[in-house]
């Protein structure tokens, strides 16, 4: 069974989502967004990219942890191929207006979100 995105509002009544396991975990927790069709799109933006999303280690030197067994026994990890995403990054400031322009054309899929 697949996670599960959830829209909800926070303590300052801003939008957000979180994205959780089959079991109720929680995963992620987005930013805040001024209303409910932003807080989707984004959703949208992240079943769309994150699934061939790379991993960017950002942690100082020597923070590291062990490697997986797989990894020391020298099985070949997969390498992702590049993301379909990277051709039509937008800045943030520019998302809600290319979030709106896709939502506009796009044909609608979601369901249960009120």
């Amino acid at each position: 069974m697949a996670g599960k995105f959830e829209v909800f509002l926070d303590a300052e009544a801003q939008y957000r989502f979180r994205l959780t396991t089959p079991d109720g975990t929680e995963l992620a927790v987005s930013g805040a967004y001024p209303d409910k069709s932003s807080a989707v799109a984004a959703i949208e933006a992240v079943r769309e990219c994150a699934g061939m999303g790379l991993i960017s280690d950002l942690c100082p030197a020597g923070s590291s942890v062990p490697a997986p067994a797989s990894v020391m026994q020298g099985a070949a990890l997969p390498v992702p191929a590049p993301s379909a995403c990277e051709p039509r990054r937008v800045p943030v400031d520019g998302f809600r207006k290319h979030a709106a322009v896709r939502r506009a054309t796009a044909t609608p899929h979601l369901t249960g979100v009120a």
